[in-house]
Formats: C-alpha cells, sequence, structure tokens
C-alpha cells in the first residue's frame, strides 16, 4: 500500500497547525529534498528564490547543524539580509523550525503564523508530524528487480508495449510493476519514479 495517501493527510495536519504556512524538505540529500512542499504565500516564494534566501536563511543554517525544534526569533543566528524581518512584510511575524534525520539525509520544515508565537506544545505537535513524515519518506535501500527492470525500460525511451514486449511480459503486468515501483519510491508520476531511482542509485 502506498504511504503517498498518509503523508497527504499529515501534509493536512501541517497546514492546520501553521497558520500562515509552512515549508517541509523531507531527506535533503546534496541539498535537494526527496519530496518538497512549500505553502507560503506565493509573493513570498517568489521573493524568497529571487534573492537566493536559500543560501542566506538563518533558519535553515539552524536546521543543517541542529536536531529538534526552535522558534526563529529564538535561533541565535546573524540575519544579515534581513530575510526574518522582510518575511514578516508576508504576514510570517512568528515562526518555528524543526528538524530531523542524520546529515546524510535530513528533513528541515518550517511553520509560521501572524498573530503569535508557538507554544512549545504547538511546537512538539509539529516535530512529530515532521517526524513521523520523515520516517515514512525514508528512500528504499532497493528495488525489486521486476520493479527496477521496468523503470530502466522508461529510463531507455520504451513505451509500454515496447517495454512489456522486451521484457516478455503482459503489457497489463508491466503496467502493476511500475504502479508498484512508484509505491516504493513515493513518486506521483513514472517519470519521477525513474529520476529518484537514479538518485538514489537504484537503476
Amino acid at each position: 500500500m502506498s504511504k503517498a495517501p498518509v503523508i497527504d493527510l499529515l501534509l493536512h495536519e501541517m497546514a492546520l497547525a501553521a497558520p500562515s504556512g509552512f515549508a517541509v524538505g523531507l531527506h535533503i540529500r546534496y541539498v535537494s529534498p526527496l519530496i518538497m512542499v512549500n505553502t507560503y504565500p506565493e509573493d513570498w516564494q517568489e521573493v524568497y528564490t529571487a534573492k537566493v534566501y536559500g543560501l542566506r536563511d538563518p533558519t535553515l543554517a539552524w536546521g543543517l547543524s541542529h536536531s529538534g525544534t526552535r522558534r526563529w526569533s529564538q535561533i541565535g543566528l546573524p540575519d544579515p539580509f534581513g530575510l526574518l524581518t522582510e518575511a514578516a512584510q508576508f504576514g510570517l511575524r512568528y515562526g518555528m523550525i524543526s528538524s530531523t534525520g542524520p546529515m546524510s539525509s535530513r528533513t528541515i520544515a518550517g511553520a509560521a503564523r501572524a498573530d503569535r508565537e508557538f507554544t512549545d506544545d504547538e511546537m512538539a505537535h509539529i516535530h512529530r508530524i515532521v517526524q513521523r513524515m520523515h520516517d515514512l519518506s525514508e528512500p528504499p535501500a532497493r528495488l525489486s528487480r521486476p520493479q527496477a527492470d521496468a523503470l530502466r525500460c522508461i529510463a531507455d525511451g520504451d513505451r509500454h508495449a515496447a517495454a512489456a514486449a522486451r521484457l516478455g511480459i503482459s503489457e497489463s503486468a508491466f503496467k502493476a510493476r511500475l504502479t508498484a515501483a512508484r509505491q516504493k519510491l513515493m513518486a506521483r508520476t513514472t517519470a519521477e519514479a525513474v529520476q529518484r531511482a537514479r538518485e538514489y542509485g537504484l537503476i
């Protein structure tokens, strides 16, 4: 059974817990997360991207060097570019950071609200959600040979009928292998599954 619906439910819980939005990067490896979800205001996301704040964000710096939770106002790191002051102009006046997992596969989430600081209980609740998502989205160590073979066919440019013939199976059996591979890799599409399988060295 796919874990994606469970993660979708946890993302909904995150949305309820973070009235002004949240951003979560699951299993960040070589700077790139396995899954990235950002519900902060779109105009703030545009500013954040345009100003390359990802390389200047003190909350991310804290998340990369610590595990646990911390309010933005208490991270104790310099903010020479005024990122947090600018974020407040978009309704992100109070926030927290949650970080978990090893450095080689770190999950970091930020959550914000406009009215007040997060309470300790609220921060603990969000951290539990983040930890659960981190655990559920752990990349697989391997694919079954049929799953890997099916993804290799797609990676090579084969269409379903041609790939099925190449593997000596029916087209419906080939599609079933692709579905199983997508579920194992938590990918929404076959193209995404191929990309992730390559990134993890599984094909």
